[in-house]
């Protein structure tokens, strides 16, 4: 498994990205919006694959 973000689950949550990413929440948001940033939407709350992140972060390493 990749060593970028390893502190972090398989799943993690939009304020987790802000974190990962050092973005605004609304940067978070926008990103998730426009399908940048693959997630999907449980109830009202979004839940991202920690390896979308990774992808978008390395879009090389995107499998």
């Amino acid at each position: 498994m990749h060593e970028l973000f390893k502190d972090y689950p398989d799943v993690v949550s939009v304020e987790q990205v802000t974190e990962m990413l050092h973005v605004s929440l609304s940067f978070a948001y926008r990103l998730l919006r426009s399908g940048e940033l693959p997630a999907k939407k449980v109830g009202s709350k979004y839940i991202i694959a920690k390896k979308s992140v990774i992808a978008f972060v390395c879009p090389e390493e995107k499998k």
